[in-house]
């Protein structure tokens, strides 16, 4: 039977896709060998740089753990750039046999706490298992005790392979990061994102979306809506500094997101909203001409129903983003996409710790709304790729 030159190209080419995909899956099975060893109690330590830290937008930044590139600095205002130190929003998934898991950190700052969110949440670690399910489920935190802690984060549990994820602190920065496991267990990379859900969310906001006042570094609302809605998340939350500025747009503009949610508004006013969001979304637009953009409006202060100021600055500057927003759809800008923010910490006064930051319960529902917003958005998404 004779053979065309074609058909032997085209088995030859088969063949040599079926043994590159043979080797990534054995590379994928492969335990991570580098590591260092305690002998005293038979820990290995892994450096969780080595196991891809999710939440980073650029890799060219000053510190490894920074959240700005390092052509920032002198560009962003100080603060912006301060603030960026802050870890906020990373997190690494791993896999692991083993029924003991440790944690050691150092923190870039001694302060551990503030007088109104907890240690944990400031400079704490928290630990999730992904379920036979496919849901993640919180397993133990990582309680900090002075600028370095080492911790175990969870012991005695029913031994099995399980997946992992680790997020960092949301207020204070890292200089490194290990996982630690007993030496008669392994550890492994987690497996690459399932295609289509590997390009994150990026939220650029204030205190809020940096994270205060959780409890625990997996409680922000956007840690939440990493989990449930399965992507990875960059959280470009600047506490006090959110402020829409065209700098820091442009510098967001450089990332490849799912979806950007623009959640700025609890630290500017109604004059700042009506110059910039416009701009603001041009920015986004013209980099990423189809990415849905998300434009969320403040929360309502918990304590706002007896203040008339406050009520003020939620009427004028909701009114300006929302006139932003109308003119952008009249100029035929697609995929752009409001929230409205009355629902944001529910309806009993009760989501806060100071009328302004979410607690626990806060965030919850924050991730809630959130989620009722962002699902159909990939959905759509999903059903066009």
């Amino acid at each position: 039977m004779r053979v065309n030159q074609r058909t032997i190209w085209l088995r030859v080419f088969s063949l040599v896709c079926l043994l590159a995909s043979a080797t990534l899956l054995q590379a994928a099975d492969q335990p991570v060998t580098d590591f260092t060893t305690d002998e005293k109690d038979k820990t290995h330590w892994f450096d969780i740089q080595n196991l891809d830290v999710e939440g980073k937008g650029w890799t060219d930044t000053e510190s490894f753990y920074d959240r700005l590139p390092q052509k920032a600095k002198g560009v962003v205002r100080p603060p912006v750039w301060s603030l960026s130190k802050h870890s906020a929003g990373m997190a690494v998934r791993f896999v692991t046999d083993a029924t003991t898991i440790k944690a050691r950190w150092t923190l870039t700052s001694a302060s551990l706490a503030m007088n109104h969110m907890a240690a944990t949440g400031v400079s704490g670690l928290d630990l999730y298992v992904k379920t036979e399910s496919g849901k993640w489920r919180w397993l133990g935190v990582g309680r900090p005790a002075q600028q370095t802690t080492t911790a175990t984060l969870v012991s005695g549990i029913i031994p099995g392979k399980r997946e992992y994820m680790l997020y960092l602190p949301l207020y204070n920065g890292v200089k490194s990061v290990e996982i630690g496991i007993p030496e008669s267990s392994q550890l492994w990379k987690a497996p690459a994102r399932e295609p289509g859900k590997d390009k994150p969310l990026v939220f650029w906001g204030t205190s809020i979306t940096q994270g205060g006042c959780a409890s625990r570094t997996g409680m922000v609302h956007t840690a939440i809506l990493g989990r449930r809605l399965d992507r990875p998340v960059i959280n470009l939350g600047f506490s006090g500094n959110g402020k829409m500025e065209p700098e820091v747009a442009k510098l967001i503009a450089e990332l490849d997101a799912s979806v950007f949610i623009m959640d700025c508004l609890p630290n500017v006013t109604a004059d700042t909203v009506k110059k910039e969001t416009v701009p603001l979304v041009k920015t986004l637009r013209a980099a990423h001409p189809d990415t849905p953009i998300l434009l969320v409006e403040d929360r309502t202060y918990t304590n706002a129903y007896l203040k008339p100021s406050s009520q003020e600055r939620h009427r004028t500057s909701r009114a300006a983003l929302k006139a932003g927003y109308e003119q952008l759809k009249k100029e035929g800008v697609k995929n752009l996409y409001y929230l409205e923010g009355d629902n944001l910490l529910g309806d009993d006064y009760e989501g806060t710790v100071d009328s302004s930051h979410p607690t626990d319960l806060g965030f919850f529902r924050q991730a809630d709304a959130f989620e009722e917003a962002l699902r159909p958005i990939l959905e759509q998404q999903e059903q066009a790729q």
